[in-house]
């Protein structure tokens, strides 16, 4: 089978979708590996590298599109990479996708070309999503980093320090969700020597995050009397709420923004999923913060693109796995056979098969099944 890789172009992504490992496992088995020249340079790889471990590079992204089966990328196609996605017409896309969140044209044309999209955001492992989660690890760490940076006079914030000082009151960070961005980013901040509190819903989570969780973090349940509580004396809020495929639940409210301290600092993580705190609005790695009621919003969405040579690293350790089954097998043999990717099925021959992002985006989505050994549409 052909598999391709092209350039990423979203405002400083950096990370790539094939890392010289995925190439070599593929060529190995006998795959082509068709990739675009400069794809790596932002994660440190160079073409040349590339090439030695078996890939053809190419000239430009309509190129490997052109001769590929499977097109793997990281991000979701912007407006610039529509064109693109004709000439995948009927082919298999592996990225991130976020498409509840996303431009509705982009499931429009991902249906119109009767592409099998595959999000790495859906795809699962009993409750687990394990091609979301390194880019969560990072992403957790990231915002505690980010927040603490844009804390600093200059960036408008109120000039508190993350980190731990003597005859000083710690910093308050409060993280919305529990899951693997909010368990990581309370780790670091409390690591740093703020007080933390996570806020969480999910009984079982919270008996588990309170086993693990260092002394300095409380975990509370998520309730109104809770976020009024907690969210009004964050120094830092880190919004780390997560419904697979959905659109983020706006959690925090305007009432609560209003009730923080003017210089405070809102990292909305789940941004690429709408965002879970009022207020919120994407933005980029070259503009990544602006001010809003006061506040100090930081709501990029595409954090790990800034760290791409160990998150690149992360994320193709992670999606290799599938990609080498659904090449070895072809994409639809590959999906019955393994449940995990077929939850990470989004678009298929044309139709929206998850219900999630149709609810999201009012598109009907029609439910994929497997029927006799194939992929089927349930009229």
């Amino acid at each position: 089978m052909n598999i391709g890789c092209i350039k990423e172009i979203k405002n400083n992504e950096n990370r790539v979708g094939l890392s010289i490992k995925s190439v070599e496992e593929l060529v190995k088995r006998g795959h082509k590996v068709f990739i675009e020249k400069d794809a790596g340079l932002g994660s440190k790889i160079k073409n040349e590298d590339y090439a030695k471990a078996g890939a053809i590079l190419c000239e430009t992204p309509e190129e490997v599109c052109q001769k590929s089966d499977i097109l793997v990328k990281v991000k979701e196609p912007i407006r610039k990479e529509y064109g693109l996605l004709e000439i995948l017409y009927g082919k298999t896309l592996f990225t991130f996708l976020h498409l509840a969140a996303a431009e509705k044209e982009l499931t429009e044309k991902l249906l119109e070309y009767k592409i099998t999209s595959i999000a790495y955001e859906t795809v699962k492992r009993g409750k687990r999503l394990p091609l979301l989660e390194p880019m969560s690890e990072i992403a957790g760490s990231l915002a505690v980093l980010f927040g603490g940076q844009y804390l600093q006079i200059k960036y408008f914030g109120k000039g508190k320090l993350l980190g731990k000082i003597s005859n000083v009151e710690p910093a308050n960070v409060v993280v919305i969700g529990g899951g693997v961005v909010g368990k990581t980013a309370a780790k670091k901040a409390a690591g740093l020597g703020a007080n933390v509190v996570i806020i969480e819903k999910k009984e079982e989570v919270i008996k588990k995050l309170k086993k693990e969780m260092p002394k300095n973090v409380k975990v509370v349940f998520s309730n109104k009397k809770n976020l009024e509580r907690y969210v009004s004396k964050a120094d830092l809020l880190i919004g780390a709420v997560l419904v697979p495929g959905a659109r983020a639940p706006k959690i925090v409210t305007r009432e609560m923004v209003d009730k923080m301290e003017d210089g405070s600092v809102i990292v909305d993580v789940a941004i690429d999923q709408g965002g879970c705190i009022w207020g919120s609005v994407p933005t980029t790695h070259s503009d990544p913060i602006y001010k809003l009621n006061g506040k100090v919003y930081c709501c990029v969405t595409n954090m790990p693109g800034q760290v791409a040579s160990d998150a690149t690293k992360a994320l193709t350790n992670a999606t290799l796995p599938y990609l080498l089954q659904m090449a070895d097998l072809g994409v639809e043999k590959a999906i019955v056979k393994n449940k995990e990717l077929f939850y990470g099925v989004n678009t298929y021959k044309g139709f929206l098969t998850c219900e999630k992002v149709g609810e999201a985006l009012g598109i009907k989505a029609k439910k994929l099944k497997i029927d006799n050994g194939k992929l089927k549409i349930d009229e």
